[in-house]
């Protein structure tokens, strides 16, 4: 019998290939699975995406042909178990993938993942490049390397194949210890205006709100905004990238932009495979839209602090060159510091 493990983790990378996020459809798809099948379908999942380059050079050293995208799933799916999980029984691994091609009605390609997944091992494997053996798109990794260094670059990547650690705040919320770095920069007072500029999910915004500020959460959709719960704040729909609606200025304002979130490649690993190089440019206009309109708005005196979950200059040092203004910035490195990469820069204007 299919366990309902394996079917949860098919769906979501199914799913993913579509374009899905595997910790939003894991949440859902997983909500009636015992805890131990949830675990699993979590592993499998985020192990298929974070070794999936590795994973696809495995297939395609045994399999000949093109494969449908539900067999190359299964396919995944197998080696992982079987190369990287020690806890399950390699038949386990190899009839449940046959009957995931099954289920996705590709029966005539049980053969094939039966004859593949039975030839796989744990043997030690070659990478004839870097990027398979970190499993991570060249290009990135040549970004990196500009930026950071060779050895910082594979820290970083290696760093990226590990599970993600969960942490919680002081706000209850399960937060990420490097987002929450990002806030005490602000050097918040109780009482100061405070206005986030980008707000939803809300997680900073409730930090904030711990310090005793009047704060505005504004975001694009309202949607996004009812889903920050009942916190202390009031609430804007706006397109930050416009001139902004405020009569007033501010005593703080967050400016935590929209980005590519390659500081969180272990988290969200499906992100190395889709991005591509152009959308740096088009993350970057809508940054440097977003930090100029924030800036319009901040007291003589006030405190700025603009940042991303991205490593890539394009989405942080280019920004914040484009105010011409003396920043200090902070940088948190997968590797080197503690959770997920963050770039952040404070501005303190002039009274």
């Amino acid at each position: 019998m299919l366990s309902r493990a394996r079917q949860v983790a098919f769906d979501v990378l199914r799913k993913v290939e579509t374009g899905g996020y595997a910790s939003d459809l894991l949440l859902k798809y997983s909500a009636n699975l015992e805890h131990r099948d949830a675990g699993l379908a979590s592993e499998i999942v985020f192990g298929c995406l974070r070794y999936q380059a590795q994973l696809d050079h495995v297939i395609d050293l045994l399999a000949t042909g093109s494969l449908d995208t539900e067999v190359r799933i299964a396919l995944r799916m197998g080696i992982y178990q079987l190369r990287y999980l020690e806890r399950v029984p390699p038949h386990a691994a190899v009839s449940e993938s046959v009957e995931l091609v099954k289920r996705a009605k590709k029966s005539s390609a049980g053969g094939l993942v039966n004859a593949v997944l039975r030839k796989v091992d744990r043997q030690p494997i070659a990478w004839p490049i870097r990027s398979l053996e970190l499993s991570t798109p060249e290009w990135l990794l040549e970004k990196w390397e500009r930026r950071f260094g060779a050895q910082a670059t594979e820290s970083i990547a290696r760093e990226f194949l590990k599970p993600a650690e969960t942490y919680t705040a002081s706000t209850g919320r399960i937060q990420d210890i490097g987002a929450q770095s990002i806030v005490p920069l602000l050097d918040l007072q109780k009482g100061q205006s405070f206005l986030d500029l980008c707000a939803a999910p809300g997680n900073k915004t409730a930090q904030v709100i711990e310090y005793g500020v009047h704060a505005v959460a504004s975001d694009l959709h309202w949607h996004r905004l009812k889903q920050m719960g009942d916190l202390d704040c009031r609430r804007v729909v706006l397109d930050g990238t416009q001139p902004l609606p405020f009569r007033v200025k501010f005593d703080r304002i967050l400016v935590d932009a929209p980005c590519s979130g390659t500081g969180t490649l272990g988290r969200n690993p499906e992100i190395k495979w889709r991005l591509q190089p152009s959308e740096l440019i088009t993350l970057h206009r809508k940054q440097v839209a977003l930090l100029r309109n924030a800036v319009e708005h901040l007291k003589p005196g006030g405190r700025l602090v603009y940042s991303t979950c991205s490593l890539e200059e394009e989405e942080n040092r280019l920004v914040i060159e484009t105010l011409r203004r003396r920043w200090q910035v902070v940088e948190r490195l997968p590797g080197r510091d503690q959770g997920d990469g963050f770039f952040a820069a404070v501005l303190t204007s002039e009274e």
